[in-house]
């Protein structure tokens, strides 16, 4: 093992001896203007390159810090655009949903004027069967609103279908495209009659079967089809939708086609529920 040096220097003495260099040093310059020429040389070669990294490293820092800043800024304005854009999207949905609400609101308006010889109930719908359509749904009015079985419901410029079924604050309701439904009808331009039936084939595309049409009905694809005076159930002249396909039977003897009901029944929130049966009509 090596043995540890016993030569120290005790700190004051250090201290003396450097401050005695310095003074020195100051004197010699003084002295003799020469003198100091190697010191400022070293400082040239060694103190300024140094100087010039510290001052780039500096700049580059505050580069940074003016960056980060920056950085925050933006991340706090991306912030505050990102909340008034959220705000501005549900604005604009309430303002869809009123509009779209405000449009279903007039079209019952305009089909309670159209009808103002009924007396009539608006409901709004609750539930509905399983399915994308509306062929059997709930109301939220019943019995002690003088809802009963049998009276007619009218939406979306037209026959929705009727009342099947009563609670004391609610109603079912079979719309006329539901398989199990049947509607006496009548054709606008000639009063000639037909059966209106739904289809479960057809209940998808929002049409319904026409049969039972007279072979010398003068009909025609367009045509308005409206419920008949003969119909036991369904007020008269309500309208049902528009012929789209008519031909004749193999028999020869009857035409038969299909319609497009008026209501689109894949979207129904309100109704309206004539207050009259049609056995009050013929009384």
């Amino acid at each position: 093992m090596k043995r540890q040096s016993k030569f120290s220097v005790k700190p004051k003495i250090l201290i003396f001896v450097l401050t005695l260099v310095c003074i020195a040093s100051l004197i010699l310059s003084f002295a003799f203007s020469g003198f100091s020429k190697p010191f400022k040389a070293v400082a040239g070669v060694a103190v300024v390159p140094l100087q010039t990294g510290i001052n780039n490293i500096g700049g580059w820092i505050t580069d940074k810090e003016e960056l980060l800043k920056t950085v925050k800024e933006l991340k706090s304005s991306n912030s505050k655009l990102k909340k008034q854009v959220d705000e501005l999207t549900q604005e604009n949905s309430l303002l869809a949903q009123n509009k779209y609400e405000l449009t279903r609101l007039r079209e019952l308006l305009k089909l309670d004027e159209d009808y103002s010889q009924y007396e009539k109930v608006a409901a709004n719908v609750i539930g509905k069967d399983t399915g994308n359509l509306f062929d059997i749904f709930i109301i939220n009015r019943g019995s002690d609103d003088g809802i009963q079985v049998d009276m007619n419901v009218i939406s979306g410029g037209g026959l929705v279908g009727i009342v099947y079924d009563v609670g004391k604050n609610y109603a079912k309701v079979r719309s006329i495209i539901n398989d199990e439904s049947s509607v006496s009808v009548s054709f606008a331009n000639t009063s000639d009659t037909g059966i209106a039936s739904g289809d479960l084939k057809l209940m998808e595309d929002n049409v319904m079967n026409i049969t039972e049409v007279s072979k010398d009905a003068k009909i025609a694809e367009g045509d308005m089809v409206v419920t008949s005076q003969i119909s036991d159930k369904f007020l008269p002249n309500i309208l049902v939708g528009y012929l789209t396909k008519i031909s004749k039977d193999a028999s020869g003897l009857t035409q038969s086609g299909q319609m497009k009901p008026v209501v689109d029944f894949e979207h129904i929130s309100e109704v309206l529920v004539i207050k009259q049966l049609k056995e009050e009509l013929k009384d």
